[in-house]
């Protein structure tokens, strides 16, 4: 797709709602066609657009394999989220896409074992990533996720994690929530702890996402476990606004995310953005 086509909007209708968390829904979105709007990449992004209220930047949640429709986690968090999180099935928003890079699905993870590494709604860009994987399972070697939120109920795609993920062969799923709760069994702590507990193998390729304490403090567990920079890729569509390169809000450096990412390996952003 051109970028003269990804700047004109597609008309779409929800066609499903989903609570996920408290503050989580996942929205299934088709054109008006009863069709997918368009094709993308894991880790791609679309301009959710309402009429009136505004726009906002939102990571593809669904794999590329799934043709009949598209599908968006979205954290309430300001007017357009509100909106959307207002919404009911049969209702028509506008969707602009695909924007940005997505993960090097098919040439540098292909073949490899990957290790996923999200907290709270972070596991939205990377849940495309792993479902693409495991449509796609004899392209890609061992699936490790490790996963975390401040509570079990804030645990986004915890049924599908557990019913459909941690079934699939050569795939393991490590939870962790931040403080212990009546009816959780697993593990409690933050995730760059986790990570050095479990002593990945520093020969997989990682993907990861989350917040930016998540990323900093994970990445350097990483490097303390002797992963090297060019094998760990992040995802930075939390700065990207026009999506189009004009406004600058998201540029790194001499980088704009929503031109020469979101996905990024950490050798190629350097130093992380203050806020990291």
């Amino acid at each position: 797709m051109s970028d003269r086509e990804s700047f004109i909007p597609y008309v779409g209708k929800i066609i499903d709602i989903k609570e996920e968390t408290p503050d989580v829904k996942t929205f299934k979105v088709c054109g008006l066609d009863g069709k997918k709007l368009f094709e993308h990449i894991p880790g791609q992004c679309a301009m959710l657009i309402v009429p009136g209220v505004g726009e906002s930047m939102i990571s593809i949640t669904s794999s590329p394999t799934l043709q009949e429709y598209m599908e968006f986690s979205i954290k309430r968090c300001g007017c357009v989220t509100d909106w959307l999180h207002n919404a009911e099935v049969g209702q028509e928003i506008c969707v602009r896409g695909p924007i940005g890079n997505g993960f090097p699905v098919d040439t540098k993870l292909k073949g490899k074992d990957i290790l996923v590494i999200a907290g709270g709604i972070g596991i939205a860009p990377v849940h495309s990533v792993v479902n693409y994987m495991l449509d796609k399972r004899s392209d890609y070697g061992k699936i490790q996720v490790i996963y975390g939120s401040r509570s079990k109920a804030d645990l986004v795609r915890l049924d599908e994690m557990q019913n459909v993920w941690m079934k699939q062969s050569n795939c393991s799923i490590n939870l962790t929530i931040d403080r212990e709760e009546e009816g959780w069994d697993g593990h409690v702590g933050f995730v760059p702890p986790y990570v050095t507990e479990l002593n990945p193998d520093p020969s997989m390729t990682v993907i990861m996402c989350g917040p930016p304490v998540l990323i900093h403090l994970s990445l350097d567990a990483l490097i303390k476990l002797g992963f090297k920079k060019e094998q760990i890729f992040t995802t930075m569509e939390m700065r990207m606004k026009c999506g189009i390169g004009k406004c600058g809000r998201c540029n790194i450096g001499d980088k704009f995310v929503c031109k020469d990412g979101p996905v990024f390996s950490f050798d190629e952003l350097g130093e992380l953005p203050p806020e990291y």
